[in-house]
């Protein structure tokens, strides 16, 4: 029985529709916080079980008779590690064979203030002694397609990259990449550092922009202070803003960057590219 975790979220939900590919509903679990939310994966015969990373007494149920545990990081950003531990315990006590957690790339030395977490949680994977498989995610290329409508209504793209180049990929790309090691054996031990096949900079991004969207965009470097100044402005949420303007700074380091091919290893095939997921984001 392979166990997800937070099933309801956009990455966990794909992790599911590849799994239900190869392994049939009633031997997955969707384990989530609101079971409501899935409601149609429990109608399609996917077992459906309420787990609350903030309440531990639900985890143990969630987990039981599991064979694999696929444990994708909290979104709390600043509260992951007491999450994560509760999580950790459980699935020890659960006895799962195998846990895989979704960590950031080259988290062991990322320049980016999130890989702290993410170093940590795999450390405490480690101390609780199970058998465990680290996917060590780069940036989604959905973080930066997002900022496509400002930029075409406002001709720039901004950001705090400068040069630093940026391996990302598709959240699909990455959903693929757990349920492959999920359905594999012999996935114990290792770490993979998954990246996508090509990188850009963020003047890459807006020249992209610029030329499939027929309107110009240029690329806008700005000190990390003004560029989450921007992000509030144009709405977004304290903790959020921050995170994007510190990991911008991150990638300026290389820290968002990775050619080692390992995801299109995986899945199989290669990393969709930067010009078509821009292309299927002005659609």
């Amino acid at each position: 029985m392979i166990v997800v975790t937070g099933a309801s979220g956009q990455l966990g939900r794909l992790v599911i529709e590849n799994l239900l590919q190869t392994v049939p509903a009633a031997q997955i679990v969707a384990a989530v916080r609101t079971p409501a939310k899935v409601a149609d994966l429990a109608a399609r015969g996917v077992q459906v079980r309420e787990a609350d990373y903030n309440r531990p007494e639900t985890l143990a149920a969630a987990f039981a008779g599991a064979d694999k545990l696929l444990l994708i990081s909290s979104s709390e950003v600043g509260s992951r590690l007491p999450q994560h531990r509760a999580v950790i315990d459980a699935a020890k006590r659960a006895k799962v064979g195998l846990i895989a957690y979704t960590s950031l790339l080259h988290a062991d030395t990322s320049p980016l203030p999130l890989g702290a977490e993410h170093k940590a949680t795999e450390q405490l994977i480690v101390e609780a002694g199970l058998p465990a498989v680290i996917l060590r995610n780069g940036w989604y290329t959905e973080n930066y397609l997002a900022s496509i409508p400002p930029a075409l209504q406002y001709g720039v793209v901004l950001g705090s990259a400068g040069e630093g180049r940026i391996a990302s990929a598709a959240r699909a790309d990455y959903a693929a990449a757990a349920a492959a090691v999920l359905t594999r054996d012999g996935q114990a031990g290792k770490v993979y550092e998954l990246a996508g096949d090509e990188s850009y900079t963020l003047a890459e991004l807006a020249a992209e922009i610029a030329r499939q969207s027929g309107k110009a965009v240029a690329y806008q470097n700005l000190p990390e202070a003004d560029f989450k100044a921007a992000l509030l402005g144009a709405g977004l949420p304290e903790g959020l803003a921050a995170l994007l303007a510190e990991s911008d700074i991150g990638a300026s380091k290389g820290g968002l960057f990775d050619d080692s091919h390992q995801l299109s290893q995986l899945i199989g095939r290669p990393t969709a590219g930067l010009a078509a997921l821009v292309k299927a984001a002005l659609q």
